[in-house]
C-alpha cells in the first residue's frame, strides 16, 4: 500500500492541541517540535487523524478553523512541503501550504473580485467600493471642470461680431452685387435700451437672468441629451449663453465640444461682467431679420425710430423676432422657406407677442392696465425697404441665390451667419439672358397692358418667368417682376398661380410609363394589371361636359354626392379623339378621364419624378387634378419640362455653383441626374408636344422659332385667373406665367387672384397669347449664335390602343362575308351617320366593362352595331346606324360593333 495512503501513526506527545499551538506561532518563525513529540518522521503529523480528503475538505476545514494559509512545521522528510502541507500538514520542504491550518493573506487595496466570497458573490462589489468609485468620479469631474475653467479665455467680441459684405457674381465671374454686412449695426449703451425691451427678453427667454450664474444646468442637460439622441439641439440657453454664442464664438455649430466651450465661457463671463453689460451685449449682437444686427438697427428697420423711443408693445414684438425672424417677421421670408408666408408669420408673431406681454404682467414688468392698452393692437412694422443696388431683377436674383445657399449648404451657415458677410457667392445667372428675358416681358407689357386706359382690367397684371439649362439644371435667367425694390414677391418663385393645361404632359407621361388600370384587376392594382397607353392609337371622348367615371366604370362623385361634368375651353366638343390631338387642341375631357384611369396618386408621382415639389401639388385626388389645379413655380415648371428635354433625366434646378469664404470653398454644387422616365416615354412626350407647336391648329403655334425644333404646352385656368406657356428646345427650357393679383403686400390683407377677361384688350387671356409671345421673343434672342440641336426620334413604347371616357372603337371595314374578327386598325374617321348608340359618356366600354363583349344580340346586334354618331347629339334623337359585325350571334355586338341595345 502506498505510503501516501497509509494511516499515519498516532502522535505520542501533545496530539491536536500541540499541533494547534505550533500552527499559531507568529509568521516568520519556524515552529520547533512540541513537548512530547517524537523525532521528525516523514509520516509524522501535528495531530491529523483523518485520511486525506482532497482540496475541498482542506478548504472547509480551514474555514471552520478561521484560518487561510498557514505556515506548517518543517518536516524531516524530503517531500515538497507546499502541496503536502496543504493536504496532510506534513512534508519536509517547509513551504507555505493551502491546508486548514494556513495563515490569512494580506488584504488588497481594491478587494475585487472579493477574496472571501465564492460563486457570484465574488463579483458583487461592496458598498465601500461603490461609494469610493462615485466619489472618485465626481472628484475627477470637478477637477477637470476647474482646470477647464482656469484654461478657457474670453474671446474678443470685436472680431466675431464684425460684419462684412457678401459678394454675388454672375455666371461669367463678373460682380453682380455686394450686400450683407454694410448695413445695420450700431452699438448703443444700456442707457439707450428701454427697460421694456430688457424685461420683454427676460420674460420670454430667461426669467432668472438677474440672479443666475450665467448658465442653466437643467437646460444644458436637456440640450446634451437631445444631441445624444439626435434630436433638436436648441433650448436651455440663458441670455448669457446666447450673448457668448452671438458675440464671443465664431463657431456656431451645434456640437458637444462647442457646447462645453460655450458653457465655461458663459460661467467666466457671468463672473467677470455685470448683468447690464451682458444684457446690452446680447441685445446689440442679436439678429432681428432683414439684415438688422442689434437693437438699434432693428428699431430703425422695423419702426423707423431709435431704440430708446420704442414702446412696450414694439419691444415685445422685437423680442419675438429673437426666436427666429424667418418665421416671425410679418413680411414673410418665402425666399428662405416657402412656409414662411406673410399670413403664417403674422399669425405666429401675434401669438408670441401676446404671450410675451402676458408673461411680462406675470413677472411684474408690466401692469395689467398697460397690457390692456395693447389688446388686439398688434404693432405692425414697416414694409421692407430694399437696397438701391438691388433694384430691377438683381434683387430677385440675390434672394434666390441666398435662399438656395441657406437651404443646401452643409456647413451650418444660417441666415444670421450669412448676414455677417464675408461670402463670395457664384451664381448660375447669365447676365445677357436675364436682360433678354426682362426685355421680352417689357415689350409685351408696354405694347398691351394699359392700366390708365383700362383700369378695371389692366391693373395688377403680373408676369413671371424662368429659364433652365436641361443638361445641367442651372437656372440661367428669371423674371421676378418689374422691380425688386417695388414689387417684393418673386414671380418666378411659387406665387399660387395654378398651371392649368401645362400639367397635361405629366398625365401623358404617367399613361405611357405606368399605364391605365384594368377594371378587372380589383382595387389593388399590380404592375401586371395595367396597360401602357399609345398616344396615337388610343381614343378618349372629347365631349364637352363629359361625365367623369372611376376606372372601374362607376360614376365619380364628390363629397356632396355630386357627379363631375368636365368642360372644355370654349365649351368645344371633339368627339372621340386620340391623345396627340387632345394635346394639340388642349381638350380637357380626355385628360381628366385618362387621369382617373391611371389613378391620381400615380399622376402625382409622375409630376414629382419630373421635378415638381410635392408640397406645391394639390393634395386632393379629384378629377381636375390632371388639368393643373396645382401651383408650382415657374422655376420648377421649367425644370420639370427640362426633364423631357434631357430625354428623361431629371436634374433639380439650382442657382449657386459654389461659395467661398476666407479663401476656402464652403459649398459646391454637385449635380446628380436621376432617371425619371425611360427614353422611350420622354421622347414620345416631346414628340407630342412638338405637335402642339408645329400643328397649324396647335395652341402653341405662336411659339415657333424658325429653324429650330420646339416642344411646349399652353395653359389656361378656370376663371381666366392665370395663363402659362412652358416649352423647350434641346438647349433651354423656359416657363412664362401671367396673372392678376393685388400687389398690396401689407400683412393681414388676403391677396386674391383676379380675372383677366378683357385684360390687354383681349376677350380672354390664353397661354397662346401673351405668355407664348414672350416665350418666343425671349427664346429667339437667347438662342442666337448657338448651335441648332434636334430632339431624339421617338422610340417605340409598345403601347396599346385604349378606348376611354366612353369612346368606342369603330367597326372594321365592311366585307362581303361578315366576320366576327374586327379590323386591327381602327378608323380615324368614324362614320358621320348618326347612331342609335348612347351618349359616349354612357356607352359601354370594353376597357371599363369587361361584360361588354357578351352583350351583342344574336339577331339584332348588327342593327345596333354601327359606329357612334356625333357625341354631342342627344341619344333620343339619333336614328339607328347601319349594320355592323355584331349581329352574328357571336356575342361581339357590344365589344366590336358598338354598344348593344
Amino acid at each position: 500500500m502506498s505510503e501516501h495512503r497509509r494511516k499515519p501513526p498516532q502522535s505520542q506527545g501533545g496530539g491536536r492541541a500541540a499541533a494547534r499551538r505550533a500552527a499559531q506561532q507568529p509568521s516568520g518563525r519556524r515552529a520547533g517540535p512540541s513537548r512530547g513529540d517524537t523525532s521528525g518522521s516523514p509520516s509524522a503529523s501535528y495531530g491529523e487523524e483523518r485520511p486525506y480528503a482532497g482540496r475541498a475538505e482542506a478548504r472547509r476545514a480551514a474555514q471552520r478553523s478561521g484560518g487561510g494559509r498557514r505556515r506548517v512545521d518543517e518536516g524531516a522528510g524530503s517531500g515538497h512541503g507546499g502541496r503536502g502541507g496543504g493536504r496532510r500538514g506534513g512534508g519536509g520542504g517547509g513551504h507555505e501550504g493551502r491546508g486548514r491550518g494556513g495563515r490569512p493573506p494580506k488584504p488588497r487595496f481594491i478587494d475585487y473580485p472579493r477574496h472571501n466570497k465564492y460563486g457570484w458573490r465574488r463579483w458583487v462589489p461592496s458598498w465601500k467600493l461603490v461609494t469610493g468609485l462615485c466619489l472618485g468620479f465626481i472628484g475627477s469631474l470637478m477637477a477637470a471642470a476647474t482646470i477647464a475653467y482656469a484654461m478657457v479665455g474670453i474671446p474678443n467680441p470685436d472680431k466675431t461680431a464684425e460684419a462684412q459684405n457678401n459678394v454675388y457674381y454672375w455666371a461669367d465671374g463678373s460682380q453682380m452685387a455686394a450686400t450683407g454686412g454694410e448695413i445695420n449695426r450700431q452699438i448703443v449703451g444700456i442707457d439707450q435700451i428701454p427697460d421694456a425691451m430688457q424685461n420683454a427678453v427676460i420674460s420670454a427667454e430667461n426669467k432668472t437672468f438677474r440672479t443666475d450664474s450665467g448658465i442653466d444646468p437643467m437646460g444644458i442637460g436637456r440640450a446634451l441629451v437631445n444631441m445624444a439622441k439626435g434630436g433638436q439641439t436648441q433650448g436651455g440657453s440663458t441670455i448669457t449663453q446666447q450673448y457668448v454664442k452671438n458675440a464671443r464664438l465664431g463657431d456656431q455649430s451645434q456640437t458637444l465640444s462647442r457646447k462645453f466651450k460655450e458653457l465655461f465661457i458663459s460661467i467666466k463671463v457671468g463672473t467677470k461682467m455685470d448683468k447690464p453689460d451682458i444684457m446690452a451685449g446680447y441685445l446689440n449682437t442679436s439678429y432681428y431679420g432683414r439684415g438688422a444686427y442689434g437693437i438699434q438697427a432693428a428699431a430703425r428697420t422695423y419702426y423707423g425710430k431709435n431704440a430708446k423711443d420704442l414702446e412696450p408693445d414694439e419691444c415685445a414684438f422685437l423680442a419675438s423676432l429673437l426666436k427666429g425672424a424667418t418665421y416671425f417677421d410679418p413680411a414673410g421670408a418665402r425666399d428662405i422657406d416657402p412656409a414662411a408666408t406673410p399670413e403664417a408669420n403674422l399669425a405666429r408673431a401675434t401669438e408670441r407677442w401676446n404671450w410675451i406681454l402676458d408673461e411680462m404682467v406675470k413677472d411684474g414688468h408690466l401692469s395689467a392696465a398697460q397690457r390692456a392698452k395693447y389688446t388686439n393692437k398688434f404693432p405692425m412694422p414697416h414694409d421692407i425697404k430694399k437696397n438701391a443696388q438691388l433694384s430691377g431683377q438683381v434683387g430677385y436674383l440675390v434672394d434666390l441665390a441666398k435662399s438656395y445657399f441657406l437651404n443646401n449648404n452643409k456647413e451650418g451657415v444660417d441666415a444670421a451667419k450669412l448676414a455677417r458677410g464675408g461670402y463670395e457667392i457664384h451664381t448660375t445667372f447669365q447676365k445677357d439672358r436675364v436682360k433678354k428675358l426682362e426685355a421680352a416681358v417689357k415689350k409685351v407689357r408696354d405694347a398691351n397692358i394699359k392700366p390708365k386706359k383700362r383700369p378695371e382690367t389692366d391693373t395688377y397684371v403680373q408676369f413671371g418667368g424662368a429659364s433652365v439649362d436641361p443638361k445641367s439644371g442651372a437656372i440661367v435667367a428669371v423674371y421676378g417682376g418689374e422691380d425688386a425694390t417695388k414689387h417684393f414677391t418673386n414671380n418666378a418663385d411659387q406665387t399660387g398661380a395654378q398651371v392649368g393645361s401645362t400639367f397635361k404632359p405629366f398625365v401623358l407621361a404617367a399613361a405611357m410609363q405606368e399605364g391605365v388600370r384594368d377594371p378587372r384587376g380589383g382595387e389593388d392594382q399590380g404592375p401586371d394589371e395595367r396597360k401602357i397607353v399609345d398616344p396615337d392609337k388610343s381614343r378618349y371622348s372629347g365631349k364637352n361636359k363629359l361625365k367623369i367615371k372611376n376606372y372601374d366604370g362607376t360614376v365619380w362623385r364628390n363629397e356632396d354626392d355630386e357627379e363631375w361634368l368636365q368642360t372644355n375651353d370654349g365649351n368645344e366638343s371633339y368627339g372621340n379623339i386620340d391623345l396627340r390631338e387632345a394635346m394639340v387642341h388642349s381638350a380637357n375631357s380626355p385628360f381628366v378621364q385618362l387621369g382617373m384611369d391611371i389613378g391620381i396618386p400615380t399622376v402625382r408621382g409622375a409630376a414629382v419624378k419630373a421635378g415638381l415639389l410635392e408640397s406645391s401639388l394639390s393634395k386632393s385626388d379629384v378629377p381636375s387634378f390632371s388639368i393643373g389645379i396645382s401651383d408650382p413655380s415657374a422655376i420648377r415648371m421649367a425644370g420639370s419640362y427640362a426633364t423631357f428635354a434631357a430625354n428623361g433625366e431629371q436634374r433639380d434646378p439650382y442657382s449657386v455653383s459654389h461659395v467661398e469664404s476666407g479663401g476656402k470653398t464652403v459649398f459646391k454644387q454637385d449635380t446628380k441626374p436621376e432617371r425619371a422616365f425611360t427614353t422611350a416615354v420622354a421622347s414620345n412626350v416631346t414628340d407630342v408636344l412638338r405637335s402642339v407647336v408645329d400643328d397649324p391648329e396647335g395652341t402653341g403655334k405662336n411659339a415657333r422659332i424658325p429653324g429650330r425644333q420646339v416642344a411646349g404646352k399652353t395653359g389656361t385656368t378656370d376663371g381666366n385667373k392665370s395663363a402659362w406657356f412652358v416649352g423647350y428646345t434641346p438647349q433651354l427650357s423656359t416657363a412664362i406665367d401671367m396673372y392678376r393679383m393685388d400687389d398690396n403686400e401689407k400683412s393681414g390683407k388676403k391677396r386674391e387672384f383676379l380675372e383677366m377677361y378683357g385684360t390687354g384688350g383681349q376677350k380672354k387671356i390664353h397661354g397662346a397669347s401673351f405668355p407664348s409671345e414672350i416665350w418666343q421673343t425671349y427664346m429667339s434672342e437667347a438662342l442666337k449664335n448657338t448651335a441648332v440641336e434636334t430632339f431624339p426620334e421617338p422610340e417605340s413604347i409598345d403601347g396599346e390602343a385604349i378606348w376611354g371616357g366612353g369612346a368606342s372603337s369603330p367597326p372594321p371595314s365592311p366585307s362581303t362575308t361578315p366576320s366576327g374578327t374586327p379590323s386591327a386598325t381602327p378608323s380615324d374617321d368614324p362614320s358621320t351617320t348618326p347612331s342609335d348608340s348612347p351618349d359616349p359618356s354612357q356607352s359601354c366600354n370594353p376597357w371599363e366593362d369587361f361584360t361588354c363583349g357578351t352583350k351583342g344580340g344574336a339577331g339584332n346586334g348588327g342593327a345596333n352595331g354601327g359606329p357612334t354618331g356625333d357625341p354631342t347629339i342627344s341619344p333620343s334623337t339619333t336614328p339607328p346606324g347601319t349594320n355592323g359585325n355584331g349581329g352574328n350571334g357571336n356575342g361581339n355586338g357590344g365589344f366590336i360593333g358598338g354598344p348593344s341595345s
